[in-house]
């Protein structure tokens, strides 16, 4: 018998008709000999709506209230799915975070996961019941407060299952196929991926692909967990995303680019006339980090010979950057610089493969697809397996196209997203 971890993203529990039709998925899985435990998103739109009615109520609203509020979502789907389950003549009980140990830290809306204690999952399938736990919360032991993990947190909440219970394998459940070469969405001749490395994987999810919550795929790389993408609207096998070290047990051989990933939510900051001497970018990216903002793209101009003063630009969340930007002009004076500005209309499109490793030529065969499209590029940052460019906003389909067609990642058939939001 094995265990397995199943997660139902929030189009596949839309409505009455999804839940049902999961719940019969659920049953076949459990009535094939295996053990289930089941994360459930809320339905459709529901954080969505409850996070617009919050801020009808309060412009800032309260972060402990909110969290109250919003994971009340996850508990609506976790007991109609358990109703149906039991309509289909199978036990199922359903839990909060908190009831399966989910214990977290004190952070509200952006928890991190400290410990799993599922101890009554443990004891509901030890008598033979299916678990179904809500996904994206937990409970923090010295509050005794309810938290949220962040948006996208219930695959984290199934991974982090998974590797407590030891299950055999994650399976996260969305509205497209799997993993694709591009977000299909944008890219039609996206194609799917059947294997993909967890390091793949991480920077796809850090680039922007919207099939996979990132630190589910660094949890899941950390544990050890396999995961398994695969849609609810279909039978057909999804991707494995699985760790590097057991490439051997899938008989997997690496393609030199896994996909392009695209992300529209960043903005730039530029701060110009910088005087370039020791301790100024300290200053600048210490303001960043008091405000809780993550920077994802840094660059820094050569310092001009006669007034020795330089630009920084870097990119970040869209959502931190007025903020950000506040908080730097107001230390103007101790940082020195002549001018300030913000640029939301970009966005970042990243090649991703571990094959670039080995094989010559792949930052030439992009920038010269880039060029031939006559699209420029702002800023460029690289890993050993990532390279990513920053150009302007409505520019990124068709930079997407380009790259995906000028790497034959293009596939001869439409993929398929069945409930339309990639999720």
């Amino acid at each position: 018998m094995s265990l397995i971890v199943q997660k139902y993203g929030g189009s596949s529990v839309a409505d009455a008709e999804s839940i049902k039709r999961v719940a019969r998925r659920v049953v076949e899985t459990r009535k094939a000999g295996n053990d289930v435990v089941v994360a459930v998103s809320a339905m459709g739109d529901t954080t969505d709506d409850l996070i617009d009615l919050a801020h009808q109520i309060a412009t800032i609203p309260d972060a402990r209230e909110f969290d109250m509020l919003v994971t009340t979502g996850e508990r609506v789907s976790m007991a109609l799915l358990a109703m149906a389950i039991k309509d289909l003549g199978m036990d199922a009980r359903s839990y909060t975070g908190s009831q399966a140990g989910m214990i977290t830290d004190s952070t509200h809306g952006d928890a991190r996961i400290v410990d799993v204690t599922p101890v009554r999952v443990r004891e509901a399938l030890d008598e033979g019941a299916i678990a179904i736990v809500a996904g994206f919360q937990g409970f923090n032991r010295d509050s005794k407060d309810i938290t949220t993990l962040g948006r996208g947190g219930s695959d984290t909440t199934a991974v982090a299952l998974a590797a407590a219970l030891g299950a055999d394998v994650c399976e996260i459940y969305t509205d497209v196929d799997g993993v694709f070469s591009a977000d299909p969405r944008i890219v039609p001749k996206a194609h799917k991926l059947n294997y993909i490395s967890s390091e793949e994987m991480l920077e796809l999810a850090a680039s922007g692909a919207k099939v996979l919550h990132i630190r589910a795929v660094e949890y899941a790389r950390r544990q050890g967990v396999t995961l398994h993408v695969r849609s609810s609207f279909s039978d057909h096998e999804g991707t494995i995303v699985y760790n590097p070290d057991r490439a051997e047990e899938y008989e997997v051989e690496a393609a030199m680019i896994a996909g392009v990933a695209h992300d529209l939510s960043q903005a730039k900051i530029t701060i110009a006339g910088v005087p370039d001497v020791p301790g100024k970018a300290a200053a600048i990216f210490t303001i960043v980090a008091e405000q809780g903002a993550n920077i994802d793209m840094i660059v820094q101009n050569v310092s001009e010979q006669d007034t020795k003063v330089t630009d920084i630009s870097f990119t970040l969340p869209k959502a931190d950057a007025q903020r950000v930007l506040d908080a730097i002009a107001s230390e103007g004076e101790q940082i020195g610089y002549a001018s300030l500005r913000l640029t939301e209309d970009i966005g970042k499109i990243s090649l991703v493969g571990s094959g670039m490793r080995t094989n010559i030529g792949v930052t030439a065969k992009l920038f010269t697809a880039l060029k031939d499209a006559g699209i420029n590029i702002d800023m460029i940052s690289t890993s050993e397996i990532r390279i990513s460019i920053i150009t302007q906003a409505d520019l990124v389909t068709e930079a997407t196209r380009v790259i995906h067609t000028a790497f034959d990642l293009d596939g001869d058939a439409e993929a398929v997203v069945y409930a339309g939001t990639g999720r």
